[in-house]
């Protein structure tokens, strides 16, 4: 290896990851199974446009934003989250939301992460008529058991690889 690339690997190692400036999650979050997430999305849709929801689906990938995304998710990249918890807060709570769904690619990381932070946030103004929650197994673990349902942008070229 070279003496530059040698740099630029140990730069890369020193660099602390992007959640590094914001303090560890401590609430505990409700890990929920892509089949009752499923179950929510067809019952609201069961209920035509205008009907209420209870629920919010948040997809905090970034750059990875590919192959599609849950069916209804809104995009709230990671980085983005800790600092926008009041907002988000404020948007549920003056939309009925009784659940706020994370996920990531496979929710090992950033979708718990980001969670966790709005868990602690939600405890904190002491909301408890609010909670978030994890889609286990994120994206890769839903198109997994439902392949291109109930998604949206779905782009099979991406899951076929």
């Amino acid at each position: 290896m070279s003496t530059a690339s040698g740099a630029a690997a140990q730069k890369d190692t020193d660099t602390p990851p992007w959640w590094a400036s914001f303090p560890e999650p401590k609430a505990p979050c409700h890990r929920l199974e892509a089949a009752d997430v499923m179950q929510l999305l067809e019952s609201h849709a069961s209920l035509g446009p205008h009907g209420d929801r209870s629920f919010l689906l948040v997809d905090v990938r970034r750059t990875d934003w590919e192959g599609g995304t849950v069916a209804t998710s809104i995009n709230l990249p990671a980085h983005t989250l800790y600092q926008t918890r009041p907002v988000i807060y404020q948007l549920c709570k003056q939309a009925g939301i009784k659940t706020i769904i994370f996920y990531c690619g496979s929710s090992s990381g950033r979708g718990p992460r980001c969670a966790g932070w709005m868990q602690d946030y939600l405890n904190e103004v002491g909301e408890a008529s609010i909670t978030a929650a994890i889609l286990k197994g994120g994206v890769k673990g839903w198109q997994k058991a439902y392949g291109s349902r109930m998604m949206d942008c779905y782009d099979a070229k991406f899951w076929a690889n």
